[in-house]
């Protein structure tokens, strides 16, 4: 029984309290800016990479139409450039799309340094109120329901000097 109470009083002696971080994020200026870059880069890359398999699917029904008449040496050449095209296409996808692509390298020297800062004011409003946890709803995930007197983003966002 004795052991019962203190697992009980230590348990509700710890202090905690829930931000959401997209919510945050979504109030600093910077990182909407930063959100509106990645958004434009990722467009035009994108638009590049149609136009690639546009290209791409010309050369196949071309091909498909003149399949007929070609020999077999005009034929497997026509279809080595194809496959050839197709993988071009492929890696460039996963070079600008890719896990460690340019868009993932583009997002991390742009928002990385706004996380940081985020981190850091959450660590400070830790410190300064003694929070033994601080809990972040934005993914749905960690918590699945958060008194709405808990959630502490407008004080980082004050800490951060953002007023909304």
């Amino acid at each position: 029984m004795a052991l019962l109470l203190l697992a009980n009083l230590t348990a509700s002696a710890q202090r905690y309290c829930v931000i959401d971080s997209k919510y945050i994020l979504e109030h600093i200026p910077e990182y909407q800016q930063a959100q509106h870059q990645l958004d434009s880069v990722s467009k035009v890359w994108q638009q590049e990479i149609d136009a690639q398999y546009q290209q791409l699917d010309e050369m196949y029904r071309s091909y498909q139409a003149e399949k007929v008449v070609l020999n077999e040496d005009l034929r497997k050449k026509r279809e080595d450039e194809i496959v050839a095209k197709e993988k071009a296409v492929r890696d460039l996808q996963n070079q600008r799309f890719g896990y460690q692509g340019d868009l993932f390298k583009l997002r991390q020297k742009l928002v990385q340094p706004i996380q940081d800062e985020v981190y850091q004011a959450v660590q400070k409003l830790a410190a300064q109120r003694s929070y033994d946890f601080v809990l972040d709803k934005a993914g749905g995930i960690t918590v699945f329901y958060a008194d709405p007197r808990l959630d502490k983003s407008d004080d980082v966002l004050n800490l951060l000097g953002i007023q909304k």
